[in-house]
């Protein structure tokens, strides 16, 4: 189903708000819910379908409390590779899993939407715009703690290529403090957005 040209564009969304209810913990969902929130606000700010950005929102965790065993073989399904950090910590394919889940049970072929919430984890280099807004709201809704007023200030006047900057940069020092890996695929978005600001100037 191209999901921007069906009538059943709400049930979809809802089927997949139920699922998100009954599939993950309260505190996900609410986390979810958020995101979605935070999503539509971006879209509307941005241009972007808000139905999209709602629905890619609160789907982006659907498969986030499954075990690891179901998140590998739902993820092996979108053709790509494990990688060895995904293989070290498969939760994070929570995101991939959720795109094919997406796409198999609730009939969603827009590329864009599955683009979104395939990537929202680590971003990745020529994500639409979409993706860049789900990335972000995940990253920025209100629950967030680091999320202040001055934050959110400072945020609000930047464009949309800035603000997925910001964001990742903020995520990349702080996994570096925390003595965590970085993801490659995180690198080279901020490789990417660095090259095209170059090039602006």
């Amino acid at each position: 189903m191209d999901i921007n040209n069906s009538p059943d564009y709400d049930v979809v969304t809802e089927k997949i708000r139920l699922y998100t209810l009954a599939a993950v913990k309260k505190s996900r969902y609410e986390h979810s819910l958020r995101v979605a929130e935070t999503a539509q606000e971006l879209c509307r700010k941005y241009g972007i379908d808000e139905k999209r950005g709602y629905l890619a929102g609160i789907g982006h965790d659907m498969c986030k409390d499954m075990s690891d065993e179901l998140l590998v073989s739902l993820a092996l399904h979108d053709g790509q590779r494990i990688t060895p950090l995904e293989k070290k910590k498969p939760a994070l394919l929570h995101g991939r899993a959720a795109a094919v889940k997406m796409a198999e049970d609730f009939g969603i072929h827009d590329g864009e939407i599955l683009q979104a919430v395939a990537d929202h984890t680590f971003g990745a280099e020529n994500m639409c715009d979409l993706a860049k807004i789900i990335y972000v709201a995940d990253k920025i809704e209100p629950g967030r703690g680091y999320v202040t007023k001055d934050y959110e200030e400072r945020l609000s006047k930047l464009s949309l290529d800035e603000l997925v900057k910001i964001v990742l940069t903020d995520g990349i020092s702080y996994l570096e403090k925390k003595g965590y890996t970085v993801a490659p695929e995180s690198e080279r978005l901020l490789e990417s957005l660095e090259k095209k600001d170059a090039h602006a100037r």
